[in-house]
């Protein structure tokens, strides 16, 4: 369980890496909330934030759906969040 918010962001982070056009504005954080619950915290620069989210957010949920996929093994719940 103590490498479950580091296996989740670099997953988070395979994912968007390729998506974005600024990769040095690109930075992932994770933490886990006294409830148990993974937050993993994407930053991106302004012009790539449509990229992640997609048309109507299809790209995030897709993103948030593996993420939690990958949670899910070990009954832990994740949070993906997108700050611009």
């Amino acid at each position: 369980m103590a490498d479950q918010p580091t296996e989740i962001a670099g997953l988070v982070e395979c994912i968007v890496a390729p998506l974005v056009d600024h990769k040095d504005d690109l930075q992932i954080a994770s933490s886990v909330s006294p409830e148990g619950v993974v937050l993993v915290e994407v930053r991106v620069n302004e012009e790539d934030a449509g990229k992640i989210i997609g048309r109507q957010g299809r790209v995030i949920k897709s993103i948030r759906t593996l993420a939690r996929a990958a949670a899910s093994r070990t009954n832990t719940h994740v949070e993906v969040e997108i700050i611009e």
